[in-house]
């Protein structure tokens, strides 16, 4: 262990390393070293997706899924600890999230007409995506730029939905169309608007490809509502709006709940200091309880300061 104040041996040794063999790294790979993690998610999921779609078996889905939470698990491991909480919560609301879509509304179906294991960490790492896009370069350079920018393709997409693609999917997306407002409102209004600007980005990666590599599959028209659907409904990433909402809600409660206890564990737990009682002598002989005879006395004794 190096002593206080005195430089990092490691860090030297690495310098002299590089220097050595010249591996020195380049503008464009310090230039892209901010979003490694972001494409390390964005490569994961189509490959992830892609494997899914070649499984025959519900045990081969469960290794998936096992894989699927280590890779969650390491990516996360980056981001800072408030975030980490934010993202297992995701996991636990977005799966109940899950449990009432496809299985009891039945918006749309998994192929295996399951919820695959890969599903839950899934969504921890849409999640993920989004929180960690708020320290990107091109977020603090360009602000709310990014915000229009990815507002106009959603817009775009959302009118192409209901107008073009039509003709070609044979679909008219009224369902996607719905979340465009929703879906604008947060990116404009919310704080955390680099959070729902990124998720548009890898949601619409994930539904493209998870529809096309059959996945799963939107209803062409929504149970109990009749709303018409795409395939998937282009806006759909207006959903994580809720979701979020959902996480916040419930680690505010959280919170609030463990302090309320831990203040009422610690109030029962301390004792308080009530008033002190003092009795006299007198009192102690004349409250009609057995005294010796010696008691007796020295209370006397005591009372006539002898």
């Amino acid at each position: 262990m190096d002593a206080p104040g005195q430089p990092d041996r490691r860090a030297g040794h690495d310098q002299v390393a590089r220097a050595l063999v010249g591996l020195r790294p380049s503008p464009g790979a310090r230039r892209a070293h901010p979003y490694w993690v972001q494409a390390y998610l964005l490569v994961y999921t189509p490959i992830g997706l892609f494997a899914d779609s070649r499984v025959t078996a519900v045990w081969q889905q469960y290794l998936l899924g096992v894989l699927t939470f280590l890779v969650l698990y390491l990516a996360a491991l980056k981001a800072p600890r408030e975030q980490r909480a934010q993202v297992w919560t995701c996991v636990a609301v977005a799966t109940c999230f899950e449990i009432f879509g496809s299985l009891v509304w039945g918006i749309y179906q998994y192929r295996l007409h399951n919820l695959p294991l890969f599903v839950p960490p899934g969504h921890g790492i849409v999640y993920l995506f989004g929180l960690l896009a708020a320290q990107t370069p091109v977020v603090m350079r360009y602000g709310r730029r990014v915000a229009h920018f990815v507002l106009a393709a959603a817009g775009a997409w959302a009118l192409a939905g209901l107008t073009v693609l039509p003709a070609f999917t044979g679909r008219v997306d009224v369902q996607g169309a719905l979340c465009f407002p929703v879906f604008a409102y947060f990116l404009l209004r919310s704080p955390r608007w680099p959070l729902f600007a990124a998720i548009f980005i890898i949601v619409s990666e994930l539904e493209i490809f998870g529809t096309s590599f059959g996945n799963w599959y939107w209803m062409p028209v929504a149970p109990w509502t009749h709303i018409p659907s795409g395939n998937p409904p282009s806006v759909i990433a207006g959903g994580y709006c809720v979701i979020d909402a959902s996480v916040l809600i419930v680690l505010w409660t959280y919170r609030v709940g463990l302090k309320t206890i831990m203040t009422r564990i610690k109030t029962t737990i301390t004792p308080k200091a009530g008033p002190m009682i003092r009795f006299r002598p007198e009192s102690l002989e004349n409250s009609g309880e057995l005294v010796s005879p010696a008691s007796t006395s020295l209370i006397k004794s005591r009372s006539r300061g002898v």
